[in-house]
């Protein structure tokens, strides 16, 4: 043992300490430790290492059994050899006594042996050419796989005859190993000894030390050359076998024996072996070597996926007992179970496994002999029984088994399924829970009998089940404990006491337990070991005493307390079934052909032939052969239906969840690229759906006549090839950054196996681990342009502990977004899983899920004639044989239907039969599914053969599927096909199932798993009779019904419509992630989901799996073939409003153009044209959930429709009625009704059977082979789940197995390992998944198109034709910028030309006069923002953007640098006085640090001081002078306030100007900009306040620059003066260039392009004499602009938008800052008047983007009082004072502003619509609606004014009117007679006192009911009107 364990022993009995130390050491097999039990035996722990994110300590010195081996990670410890006594023997060679031990010397002498001892090989270091012998106790020695090895040493020196060496140290001492590292048995005693046939000692096998040196040069190794092994099975860490060949033989060989190949049955292999007779006596290696079972021989029989629940060694000190276990105990016993075969040579030698946990084994009995198997044990018992170790405790080990092992099979799968179930749950331990225990060994036991006892004859026991009742017993059990513990305590109290089961009472109880069942559960009891009772149940068997048993449970509970058990299945039904299903894919494969390479099914053959009456079925096939040749009419008949493939797509998934980590606006264009398995089939199909989608065209890949091998491109089959074409796929990802990569993983739950594990068997299968070798690159994984997107069915093997991908990744489709709206089209169900379950309980006449009793029978008497044959075989044949007969039956030999079933007599009848009922001559598919490849081209043979000789080749097809080739099938069909669809190319051939459709045929489809084939709608049988038991996992079963998913029209309706109960996969529960309701509003809004004119027209829009599925949007008009389709649709809500009910010929036959033009589900070529929109009564015939049709979409018009071969009627819009013999055709009842399927009883039980909540059993089977429960503790799956609970049910209770991709995920210990560019879409089988994810990529593309695309208002100028005829044009037309004294003499255009105020009261100069008509009505408030019109504009590169544009070259700007912490700003008070206001106005900047260099700081105090401002003379082209004020409000993700690329990367600086309440979300937002909030008091104010606060800040701080600056010795009028003020949408902006063709000439070319606004704005600054102009602005955009509006390059008018502001020269002209609307008009009047220059720059424009949220429109008037939301209508806002009217929650000045906007009439009735007398308007510009026209004047001294002399006006309109306006001012005015007059002020009070001041009463006359307020609370200061009339 080494004295590694030097502090441990205390003064307790030896055996105490070996066990203590057993204990401590044993070692877990995973990262987390495993529980400590209490056995002596050591556990095989072979880790992956490269899965485990490092080696562990590849060094064998290191990782030895439990020789107390150091950490992984330290170094040796030098080692110190003791100095020989004195005196003694040195010599290498011999031993200290001096005795010669070398195996040369002393081979032929007699050497004495103790019992139980053996005599080994020990290696010298000093002598490599020499053994030396020694006699070693056996227990001390492994068994044949490494295991089982008692720790410690016991040994006895053959030279002196020393004995009772205890410690390996000492012993290596005494025979002179003169070590120099520390002594390890394991190292050093290498060989058996053997003696050959003259006696004489020699070197033997080697001695298996776990595969210690094996694994030193191996980090992970297989087993020898011979192990081939599956990639989906892979479930546990890999073990290995100990290397240095025996001479002779394969390397590696478990048994000491070799591997032979079938070779091995002759004789002459025993007899080789036989000779080499082990030393000890009774070895159970002697007959463990003669007694190889050669059957095993070609498949790696040591090899084995065992569980273990593996204790940890003693470093592990932290184990928590409910940690997730690596075992297989998650595996039903039954057939989901991977768990090795343990037969051949090594029978109940526990295994290694290869992939998968290691087992827990079991050392040799320390008494007793071992068990022997009796010889002819299979031939008696007619199955190989199956040994379940149960608990065994450490006194009473498993016994060895010798004799026959061939013939038992021994598991350790129970005893991992107790193991599991002794951890307590994770759930109890918060609570401190360490009084809970977990459930008694005895009770376990007990619970197992109760468990058998109520199985079935014909039931197989499930561990699952098992686990289950363990668990609710333990949760009963402690019901009271757990609640205690869940009640909030700060401690807990003790549990009360519950007598338990103690091991005395046990057997009693079992037995008890055991009486009720007639005996099929027997108890045996013994004494001592359960050695006692596996004799004793082997002598019943033999005796026959055990035939009516089914399990025998063997207990031994008497000496102790600890209890050993066992449970054997001896019944043969389920012992055969549990050995096979202990097999792994790879080798069921290997044993069914080795069974047919050696003939050993040649008897079974020959029992068939004793069967038929009249001798050999071939003797009488060439009987009847002869007799009937040439007799045989063909009755395929031609038809004239062409049919097309249609495919169908729409609602996307709801993908935008992938863009949370993905900026969309990056990318330009999205490219993909499909990986699929490596079928033919499913190439060819999914080839066929990217064609005839048409999205290679959308996305602009192709052009219009793309060849097939154009599309190839984008399809990758995961074969050996696949490489090369995925590093180009790379390559072109790197290449283009901007174009959005998207890699589909089709058939996603396909080969998850990791690539560490490939490069253990890469020799033999390169396709191993490919998936992950190429999806799980790094360079896929890094990239930030690819996504990829998994796309599967069964998507659980992708939802555990360690996936990558997001659960807000997932998209479960076609999801819920419905809302009750059917999913499917109106005509269409789709019939999945649980629709077949639901059929066979609803009372259907004829379930469609069947099994066939009377072959279930046969197979089942069969088996037990030929128990060595794998029942695959046996079931293959018997299926065979059955079709043949029944053949042979419907061909007219009627004696041979008593040997064949009813079920597949009715198969065989129909299909030979179908084609005659159809006039076209159509026929049905049958499916006959055989897993294993040899087995199928034998069932494909022997088919074929009866055919030929019964004359049927013309009447049905038989053809083979195979993944790996095409189709073939005869001319004669080929012919038949290209009538039906009307194909003329000489060369075509079918290349999908899909273009079998109405082909009569048998399918035989092979291949262990279904690639995702989709099959036509004419299959009408699925024969699942031949499949596989490992199919006892959700996937693979599922997997296997999905064949037969199916969509089904719903014009006829089944038997009885099945009641949706779905599966959880199906999709009723089918449930949306986050984003899909929004993503469906995505897609309609882009027009995913086609025009939405005719329902059938819409169809198209369906997307399906692969082809042609019919599925999310809402209408398929379609029928089978023969069938007419003129059934009236249902249109979806959506369109029913819009849509005729049903189509007539009219809307049908649409135009051809329509048809061809490509759209995102429709397909490029017309003839194959996807489901067209036009015409085509689509025979639906194909429609299975996607693809199952080649998609027979008739494409003859309506005219030709009734002459169709198939006669349907014209389309008519009368409801479809069948017409014909359409009903006769064995296609159109096929579109009506789903498939019948048969599956074997077991499966059959397993689907049908439901659990207490209703669901089916199934569904909580293990998910899938290559993940594992991670604790038995787990909650089971609820019925009324929904896909998106079961995903997070199984990503908490599952864990992948060490060989899956995923396993190494999260190893770094990050629980975010989440990949933010992974999706999966799941969706039942046949659902249309296929269509979704082409229409995925196409709603994406156009999702990039729309993000580089912005709605921009394109509006023509307003009133252009009431514009002056003035003398004065600017006519130097091509002056770069404003000649001064040129434009002064320009007169000012006071009308409002920019279109946003259409609605607005015109501005009457004296020269207008102006016809009523020529202005519209006045709108309803809310069609103004709906009636603007807008063009999309592709954005350019000088763009503003909004906080959805992220790209590399503006990160800087928008604060994601490194050098500047994200929200690093400062917040700093400003302050100036105002004397208008009478007070100090407070300022609050926010700035971040990136900006401060914009600004000037007190020294010291950091205090802000200014904001630099440039001077004018500055002419640096590196900035841009002005600073920019964009106020804003409501738009913190939408405003435009990016403005990098607009200002072409030039430094400037921007203020955004917000509100208080808004300022922590703005600063959410946008962390690297200035901000300007607002004092408190302005929150509910409007953009006047915002632009009078920019205006007078700026001014001040010109003041304060000025100051600072002329302290520099810089001159005040040097300072430049000019901010721009620019709104939130502003998006680009645009330059003119004109051509003038000569000074006068009329003649003007121009154009327009896109500029930079660093262009416009350093072209603006850079003009003469620009501090001379008050306020420069631009046009605003539009298409419709002509050659008149740009001719005059500057205009002396109204700006808006966008305007650059002189704040020195309007220092006196303020904004008001109560206004909410036209501010900029009343602004630019004020200018005006005061005598200043306003600029138009005729050639500048900007475009101006539609955003539909935030500013003017975030102001809501609401009742102040009511809850009630409703909107209040504008006559409402204002009301007589002291009224009781509802007060209103809106500022006053809103109120008066909207009011005035639509109700002015009110108050002006005499000048409505009546422009030739305006209302006068004193100092300021109301909007008194579009009929009444204004005429603006200002009181101001000098400010210039129109002349009104000739105005007689119909109203006066005075506005807080301030001191300036006078009596005398108001006098030089003329009114019209009945003229009104509107005063309005802040109170009641100041109205009287204005109307004193201006002696209104003079000329006005008030009454007192005229006097007015807004209909604002007192609190919120109200303003107040008084009207009167002109006297």
């Amino acid at each position: 043992m080494g004295n590694s364990y030097a502090g441990q022993l205390k003064t307790t009995r030896f055996e105490e300490v070996l066990h203590n130390s057993i204990e401590a050491s044993l070692r877990s097999n995973s990262l987390v430790p495993r529980p400590v039990f209490s056995q002596l035996y050591l556990e095989a722990e072979q880790q992956l290492s490269a899965l485990e994110g490092g080696s562990r300590a590849d060094n064998e010195d290191e990782e030895e059994e439990g020789e107390g081996a150091l950490e992984p990670t330290c170094p040796p410890n030098p080692y110190q050899m003791h100095p020989p006594p004195e005196g003694c023997c040195t010599t290498d060679g011999f031993c200290q006594a001096g005795k010669d031990l070398r195996l040369v010397s002393i081979s032929s002498e007699p050497i004495d042996v103790p019992a139980g001892f053996l005599l080994v090989g020990a290696k010298s270091p000093s002598l490599p050419d020499h053994l030396l012998v020694c006699a070693v106790d056996r227990r001390f020695l492994p068994d044949d796989n490494g295991h089982n090895a008692l720790l410690g040493f016991s040994g006895n020196c053959v030279g002196c005859g020393k004995k009772g060496f205890c410690y390996f140290t000492e012993f290596s001492n005494h025979i002179n190993l003169k070590l120099t590292t520390q002594p390890k048995k394991q190292k050093h005693l290498k060989y058996y000894l053997v003696r050959n046939a003259q006696g004489a000692l020699t070197k033997g096998p080697l001695i298996c030390w776990k595969g210690s040196e094996f694994r030193s040069r191996q980090t992970a190794a297989s087993t020898g050359s011979s192990s081939v092994f599956p990639p989906a099975e892979s479930s546990g860490p890999l073990a290995t076998f100990s290397g240095e060949p025996i001479p002779g033989t394969t390397p590696c060989i478990p048994m000491g024996a070799q591997q032979a190949g079938p070779a091995s049955e002759h004789p002459s292999l025993t007899a080789a072996v036989s000779p080499a007779v082990l030393n000890g006596k009774d070895s159970p290696k002697h007959q463990q070597l003669v007694k190889n079972d050669p059957s095993a021989m070609p498949r790696p029989s040591a090899l084995g996926i065992l569980s273990n629940s593996g204790p940890p060694k003693k470093r592990h000190k932290g184990w928590s007992p409910e940690s997730p276990s690596t075992t297989d105990g998650g595996y039903s016993q039954g057939g989901g179970n991977r768990a090795k075969h343990e037969s051949a040579g090594m029978s109940c030698m526990p295994q290694v496994g290869l992939v998968g946990p290691a087992p827990v084994t079991f050392p040799v009995v320390a008494s007793g002999e071992p068990v022997s198997v009796p010889d002819n044990l299979l031939k008696i018992c007619k199955a190989k029984p199956v040994i379940f170790k149960g608990k065994y405790s450490s006194h009473g080990n498993f016994p060895y088994l010798c004799g026959n092992l061939n013939d038992v099979v021994v598991s350790p799968l129970l005893y991992t399924c107790y193991q599991n179930s002794q951890s307590i749950s994770r759930a109890y331990e918060q609570y401190g829970a360490s009084t809970i225990q977990p459930i008694s060994e005895e009770m376990q036991l007990l619970l197992t009998v109760y468990y058998l006892v109520q199985l079935a004859a014909d039931q197989v026991p499930l561990m699952e089940d098992l686990e289950q009742i363990f668990l609710r017993s333990w949760r009963e059990s402690h019901l009271t404990e757990i609640r205690q513990y869940q009640q909030p305590q700060p401690c807990p109290p003790a549990p009360s006491a519950v007598a338990p089961v103690t091991s005395a009472q046990l057997p009693w109880l079992a037995g008890l337990a055991a009486s009720s069942c007639n005996d099929s559960v027997h108890i045996i009891e013994c004494t001592y070991s359960l050695a006692e009772g596996l004799s004793e149940m082997f002598r019943l068997l033999v005796e026959g005493k055990l035939a009516k048993t089914n399990y025998v449970v063997i207990v031994r509970a008497c000496r102790s307390p600890a209890i050993d058990s066992c449970v054997a299945v001896t019944g043969k039904y389920q012992a055969r079934i549990l050995s096979e299903s202990l097999l792994t894919p790879a080798e069921y494969q290997k044993e069914v052909n080795y069974e047919l390479v050696t003939g050993k099914v040649d008897s079974l053959g020959a029992f068939f032939s004793t069967l038929c009456p009249e001798g050999d079925i071939d003797i009488l096939l060439d009987k009847f052969h002869q007799e009937n040749q040439g007799h045989i009419p063909s009755s395929l008949t031609a038809s004239s239906v062409t049919k097309s493939a249609s495919l169908d797509v729409s609602g996307a998934p709801a993908c935008t969840s992938d863009t949370q980590n993905l900026d969309l606006g990056s990318f330009e264009k999205v490219d993909f690229l499909i990986c699929i398995p490596p079928s033919e089939v499913t190439y060819q199909q999914t080839l066929f759906h990217v064609w005839h989608s048409g999205v290679l065209l959308e996305l602009g890949l192709e052009k219009e006549h793309m060849t097939k091998q154009r599309v190839e491109q984008y399809v990758l089959k995961l074969d050996a090839e696949a490489q090369t074409k995925f590093k180009s796929f790379l390559q072109n990802s790197f290449q283009n950054p901007h174009t959005l990569f998207v890699l589909i993983h089709d058939h996603a739950h396909w080969d998850l196996v990791s690539s560490a594990v490939h490069n253990l068997y890469s020799q033999s299968d390169p396709a191993v681990g490919l998936v992950d070798r190429l999806l799980n690159c790094r360079e896929v994984k890094e990239a930030p342009n690819i996504v990829t997107l998994h796309v599967t069915s069964f998507p659980y093997a992708l939802q555990t502990q360690h996936t990558l991908i997001s659960p807000y990744n997932e998209i479960h489709w076609p999801a819920s977004y419905s809302h009750g709206v059917d999913l499917y089209p109106e005509n269409k169900k789709y019939f999945g899983l649980s629709e077949f379950i639901e059929s066979t309980l609803s009372g259907h006449s004829l379930p469609l899920l069947r099994y066939d009793s009377s072959f279930e029978a046969m197979v089942t008497a069969l088996g037990k004639r030929f128990p060595r044959l794998h029942s695959a075989v046996i079931r293959t044949f018997v299926l065979v044989q059955h079709y043949a007969a029944a053949m042979m039956a419907v061909s007219g030999l009627s004696q041979m239907k008593d040997y064949t079933s009813v079920e597949t007599l009715e198969i065989t009848q129909n299909l030979i039969n179908s084609p005659k009922q159809c006039p076209c001559g159509h026929g049905l598919m049958v499916l006959l599914r055989v897993p294993c490849s040899p087995l199928a081209a034998v069932a494909y043979e022997r088919l074929a053969h009866v055919r030929a000789r019964l004359a049927l080749e013309e009447h049905f097809e038989i053809i083979l599927g195979n993944p790996s080739s095409g189709i073939t099938i005869g001319k004669h069909f080929v012919k038949q096909l290209k009538t039906w669809q009307k194909i003329e190319d000489a060369e075509w051939r079918p290349q999908t199932y899909l273009e079998l459709e109405g082909l009569p045929c048998i399918l035989i489809f092979s291949g262990m798993d279904p690639h995702g084939e989709s099959l036509p709608r004419s299959l009408r049988y699925c024969d699942l009779r031949l499949i596989n038991s490992s199919c006892l996992v959700r996937t693979a079963l599922e997997q296997e019904l999905g064949l037969a998913a199916y969509f089904v029209s719903n014009e006829v309706p089944l038997e009885k419509g099945a009641r949706n109960e779905p599966l959880e996969s199906d999709a009723e529960k089918l449930s949306s992630t986050d984003n899909e309701d929004e993503e469906l509003r995505v897609c309609l809004e882009t027009g995913s989901i086609s025009e939405k004119r005719s329902p059938v027209k819409r169809e198209r829009s369906r997307s399906h799996d692969s082809a042609s599925s019919s599925l999310s949007s809402k209408a398929s008009s379609s029928a089978p073939c023969g069938e007419s389709s003129a059934q009236p649709t249902v249109p979806s809500q959506g369109e029913r409003a819009r849509s005729p009910q049903s189509c007539g010929p009219s809307e049908e036959a649409r135009a051809p153009g329509d048809r061809q033009r490509p759209h995102a589900s429709r397909g490029p070529p017309p003839v194959i044209s996807r489901r067209s929109p036009g015409p085509t009564p689509q025979p639906d015939s194909g429609l299975r959930t996607g693809q199952r049709s080649a998609q027979a979409s008739v494409t003859v018009s309506s005219s030709q429709l009734s002459s169709s071969g198939s006669s349907s009627s014209p389309m008519t819009p009368a409801a479809g009625t069948l017409v014909l013999q359409a009903s006769q055709c064995s296609m159109s009842k096929a579109c009506r009704q789903p498939p019948i399927v048969f599956l074997p009883k077991l499966v059959y039980d397993m689907v049908t059977a439901t659990d207490s909540s209703g669901l089916p059993k199934a569904a909580s089977l293990l998910p899938s082979h290559s993940v594992m429960w991670a604790s038995s503790f787990r909650p089971l799956l609820s019925k009324t789940m929904t896909s998106t609970e079961q995903s997070l049910y199984y990503r908490q209770w599952t864990v992948p197995r060490p060989s899956h991709m995923d396993y190494g995920n999260r190893a770094e210990g990050h629980v975010d390992s989440f990949h933010p560019r992974r999706l999966l879409l799941s969706g039942p089988p046949q659902i249309g998944k296929t269509g979704a994810y082409l229409q995925f990529l196409s709603i994406l593309s156009r999702m990039l198109i729309r993000l580089t695309e912005v709605d921009v208002y394109d509006e023509e100028e307003i009133n252009i034709t009431l514009r002056e005829e003035s003398d004065w044009h600017y006519l130097q037309l091509s002056d770069p910028w404003p000649d001064l004294e040129l434009f002064k003499k320009l007169p000012f255009d006071y009308i409002i030309h920019d279109p946003k105020y259409e609605d607005a009261s015109l501005i009457c100069s004296h020269l207008q006069s102006i016809k009523s008509e020529d202005r519209g009505m006045s709108r309803k408030p809310e069609e103004l923002y709906v009636r603007r019109q807008t063009a999309r504009m592709r954005l350019s590169k000088y763009a503003a953007y909004n906080t959805y544009h992220h790209c590399e070259q503006c990160h800087q700007y928008m604060g994601f640098h490194p050098r500047y912490q994200l929200y690093e700003s400062t917040l700093h008070a400003f302050a100036f006085s105002y004397s208008m206001l009478g007070e100090e106005i407070q300022l609050h900047f926010i700035i971040p640090k990136s900006k401060e260099h914009h600004f000037v700081f007190s020294q010291p105090g950091g205090q802000l001081e200014s904001m630099r401002l440039p001077l004018v003379t500055d002419k640096s082209h590196e900035y841009i002078k002005s600073p920019t004020f964009t106020p804003t409000t409501g738009r913190h993700e939408h405003g435009l306030f990016n403005l990098y690329h607009a200002m072409d990367g030039a430094s400037h600086l921007h203020v955004l100007v917000v509100k208080e309440y808004e300022m922590a979300i703005y600063k959410k937002y946008w962390p690297n900009h200035i901000m300007l909030v607002l004092p408190s008091i302005f929150n509910s104010a409007g953009v006047g306040a915002a632009h009078f606060l920019i205006k007078e800040l700026s001014y001040h701080n010109l003041e304060l620059e000025r100051n600072r600056q002329e302290e520099l010795g810089i001159k005040p009028q040097d300072i430049w003066p000019f901010i721009v003020i620019s709104d939130d949408s502003c998006v680009m902006w645009n330059v003119v260039d004109v051509d003038c063709g000569g000074e006068r000439s009329r003649e003007l070319s121009w154009s327009e392009r896109n500029v930079s606004l660093k262009y416009i704005m350093q072209h603006i600054e850079a003009s003469p004499n620009i501090t001379h102009y008050a306020l420069i602005g631009m046009r605003k955009w539009s298409s419709k602009t002509g050659s008149s509006e740009v001719r005059e390059p500057f205009s002396r008018c109204h700006v808006h938008d966008f305007l650059i502001l002189n704040v020195d020269l309007t220092q006196n002209v303020q904004y008001n800052q109560n206004r909410f609307m036209c501010d900029d008009v009343d602004f630019n009047l004020r200018v005006h008047s005061a005598g200043l220059l306003l600029c138009r720059f005729n050639r500048f424009s900007v475009m101006k983007k539609q955003i539909a949220v935030g500013g003017h429109r975030s102001f809501h008037i609401t009742s102040k009082v009511s809850d009630n939301a409703a909107a209040v209508v504008p006559a409402q806002y204002i009301c007589a004072p002291d009224s009781k009217h509802t007060f209103l929650a809106a500022p006053a000045q809103l109120l008066l502003e909207k009011f005035f906007q639509h109700h002015s009439h009110r108050f002006f009735p005499l000048s409505l619509k009546n422009h030739s007398h305006p209302v006068l308007s004193v100092d300021c510009y109301l909007n008194l609606g579009s009929q009444i026209s204004v005429c603006y004047v200002s009181s101001r001294p000098h400010s210039l004014n129109i002349s009104c002399s000739d105005f007689m006006f119909s109203g006066l309109l005075l506005y807080l009117c301030d001191s300036f306006v006078g009596a005398s001012f108001l006098k030089k005015f003329h009114f019209l007679k009945g003229a009104t007059l509107c005063v309005i002020c802040q109170d009641r009070n100041s109205l009287r006192q204005t109307v004193v001041r201006l002696e209104l009463e003079d000329e006005w006359q008030f009454r007192l009911r005229d006097e007015f307020q807004t209909a604002n609370a007192k609190e919120d200061r109200p303003l107040f009107f008084l009207t009167g009339r002109h006297i």
